[in-house]
């Protein structure tokens, strides 16, 4: 193949304005991961193309799949969540729903806690169900529930591990052990625990899954989703279950994943070659990057964000027009001594609580009341962002639920959600503080 750099300076006008300059493959040696900002890739032959898309080879073929940047933030959150491999995909809720419909498989049925974010309900109980996968949603904390649910089409089991909005934390390992007596891997939605606090697949998890929109990037620009295949889960023990691993696929040149990729690969190739293909939720280079700069300073943030909200939870606790607070790290919380045991470096940042009602008002205007008083916090549908956000998940996040299943995930009309970000948390607690005496 001919090199750009033959390109002659006397070559056409209409040929050096498209290839001068530039070389395929040179590497600039950048101190930070650069922007692979393109749509394609180029191939050295026409065998190499070909390996390629058998998947004889590893490589990267086209941007919907893959890019170099893409792949660097797929590593660094695999290693934080000690995982195997991990795909990143264009939103939090394209990597839910490509885990899902890679692992539940043709009919299959999914158990999930009823204490999920409200967009990953409406996955499950209307999108999913239009593709003939089912789900049983069951309290995360009643162990025989989830017992009970289980039948002989059950594929995998779905929690959060601290739910959005209420943060109830779930027991990781009771229900990670009876996903495995059942034969199922166990899926936990990370997004709000983060991997600094804590790490799933050290608990017994199978699978992490994240919204890297929120902590990972916790600057607010940049969607983006991640899913770590946490190498747990042994998809050959009984391979009559699991085809879409165990059995040769035409698509891929007659490879079996499980064969060919083993437990570190298996997940991640058949998700990125099939799922993100054929659907597209690609995720651009470009937001690739900008995940990446965020992760570096996670830790730090997410220390501070959980500092500061402990505080503004407390001071709301002791408040006369707070009827609740739920915040784990509270003395008295239901959760309380789950995250004593699993988030010893702190309780995330995003909790609720409930505004005290008033019998001669309309509970969404007392609210409403109190959301729009607010100065420094924003009325943002977002989470873990360097901005303190506040959302109201019954006419928000969690529309779509009816009243029982509001009720069943914690949440009333009066539930205001806090997100707390970077600000001073003096500066957070005198604009609650004004808010609530409008009430």
């Amino acid at each position: 193949m001919t090199s750009p750099d033959a390109v002659a300076p006397a070559a056409s006008f209409a040929t050096a304005q498209v290839q001068h300059g530039f070389e395929p493959g040179v590497h600039h040696r950048t101190a930070v991961p650069a922007i692979h900002q393109t749509a394609a890739y180029e191939f050295a032959s026409l065998q190499e193309a070909a390996d390629l898309f058998a998947l004889r080879k590893s490589g990267i073929i086209y941007s919907r799949n893959s890019s170099p940047t893409q792949l660097i933030l797929e590593e660094r959150v695999a290693a934080l969540e000690g995982g195997v491999s991990a795909v990143a995909v264009a939103s939090g809720q394209a990597a839910v729903a490509i885990t899902l419909l890679a692992l539940a498989g043709r009919g299959g049925h999914i158990v999930a806690a009823n204490q999920l974010y409200g967009g990953s309900v409406d996955l499950l109980q209307d999108t999913l169900d239009d593709f003939g996968i089912t789900t049983t949603f069951v309290d995360q904390d009643d162990a025989d529930a989830w017992r009970a649910a289980v039948t002989p089409q059950t594929r995998v089991f779905f929690a959060e591990s601290v739910a959005n909005p209420i943060a109830q934390v779930l027991d990781i390992r009771l229900v990670a052990d009876i996903a495995h007596d059942a034969g199922v891997p166990l899926v936990i939605d990370n997004t709000v625990g983060t991997p600094h606090l804590i790490r799933p697949g050290d608990h017994g998890a199978d699978f992490s899954v994240h919204s890297a929109t929120k902590f990972l990037a916790g600057h607010g620009t940049s969607l983006g989703g991640v899913v770590v295949d946490l190498g747990s889960f042994d998809f050959g023990a009984e391979p009559e279950k699991w085809p879409q691993f165990t059995r040769s696929q035409h698509r891929f040149g007659d490879v079996v994943p499980w064969e060919k990729f083993g437990r570190d690969r298996a997940f991640t190739v058949l998700a990125k070659s099939k799922y993100v293909s054929d659907l597209g939720p690609a995720l651009s280079p470009f937001n690739a990057w900008q995940i990446l700069q965020g992760i570096e300073t996670l830790d730090l943030r997410v220390s501070r964000q959980s500092s500061s909200a402990l505080k503004i939870a407390e001071h709301l606790a002791a408040h006369p027009k707070v009827a609740a607070v739920h915040h784990p790290g509270l003395a008295g919380n239901p959760w309380h001594e789950l995250a004593d045991h699993y988030l010893p470096r702190g309780v995330p940042s995003v909790f609720s609580f409930d505004v005290a009602p008033s019998g001669d008002e309309d509970e969404i205007e007392r609210v409403a009341r109190l959301i729009d008083g607010l100065e420094t916090f924003r009325l943002v549908a977002n989470i873990g962002d360097a901005r303190s956000i506040v959302a109201h998940p019954a006419s928000m996040t969690h529309n779509h639920l009816n009243a029982e299943q509001r009720a069943a995930a914690g949440i009333s009309l009066g539930t205001i959600r806090v997100s707390v970000g970077l600000e001073d948390p003096a500066d957070l607690i005198a604009d609650l503080e004004r808010a609530l005496a409008l009430l």
